[in-house]
């Protein structure tokens, strides 16, 4: 496998820049402050129209936890068969026991269930007690690839978990580091977990272009877009490597 670097993406706009600035894929996602949830079938459509690298959106119906009720997990179903539907190449998702475990039975269906798409687990297994059991547990059901911080708060942090987790998933599963990942630092982690595949947002304020803002009203938020330049930066520390 050659280096690759993916984006998570927060608008159609970071999607493109995905492309244009050299990403093999891209994660979209809504909702940046809550770490990710999954988009809506307008998005991924959109997305779909407008890119041809690779396209996992995220299965997630809100934050906190990976512990899901009878009907966000039947949502979250339907939600795979959409993204089946409008040909991504595959869906990031992580399931979770109520002990923190990785659900492997529930982690089964829905690689099952998405194939052809492959299946990235998201950070479930950094929310698990165990990451070298919770790897087992994502390689018996079947994932593709791990997104991971390596327990830590930033990848740079858990360099010895990911350098084990590299080497335990080899030949059978792909670990790519995420959280705290930029060009500076790309290459040197890449050297020192011995992963593939990394992922990060490169993610900055996208400016309003609207002219008038009403002082009262405060809850319009931020929209966060990628910077195509330390996508573009990323993108080509990496392919040094290749």
């Amino acid at each position: 496998m050659k280096y690759q670097f993916e984006l998570c993406s927060f608008t159609l706009e970071s999607c493109v820049t995905a492309q244009q600035a050299g990403a093999a894929r891209v994660e979209l996602c809504d909702n940046p402050i809550e770490g990710g949830t999954t988009p809506s079938y307008g998005a991924i459509k959109a997305a779909r129209e407008l890119i041809d690298i690779e396209l996992y959106p995220i299965i997630r119906p809100r934050s906190l936890n990976y512990l899901y009720t009878d009907a966000e997990w039947k949502a979250m179903l339907e939600d795979v068969k959409i993204c089946k539907e409008l040909h991504c190449d595959g869906i990031s998702v992580g399931v979770q026991t109520i002990d923190g475990k990785v659900d492997t039975d529930k982690m089964k269906e829905l690689v099952e269930l998405a194939y052809p798409l492959k299946v990235t687990s998201n950070r479930v297994i950094d929310a698990a007690p165990d990451p070298y059991e919770a790897l087992e547990s994502l390689i018996e059901a079947g994932c593709y690839r791990v997104l991971t911080s390596g327990q830590a708060a930033s990848v740079p942090a858990g360099l010895s978990v990911l350098k084990k987790l590299v080497e335990m998933g080899k030949d059978k599963i792909s670990i790519m580091p995420g959280a705290g990942v930029n060009s500076g630092n790309v290459k040197e982690l890449a050297i020192a977990t011995g992963a593939k595949e990394f992922h990060a947002s490169a993610r900055i304020k996208g400016s309003n272009p609207v002219l008038y803002q009403n002082p009262q009203i405060l809850d319009s938020g931020d929209i966060f877009i990628a910077d195509f330049n330390e996508v573009n930066a990323i993108v080509k520390e990496l392919e040094s490597l290749n």
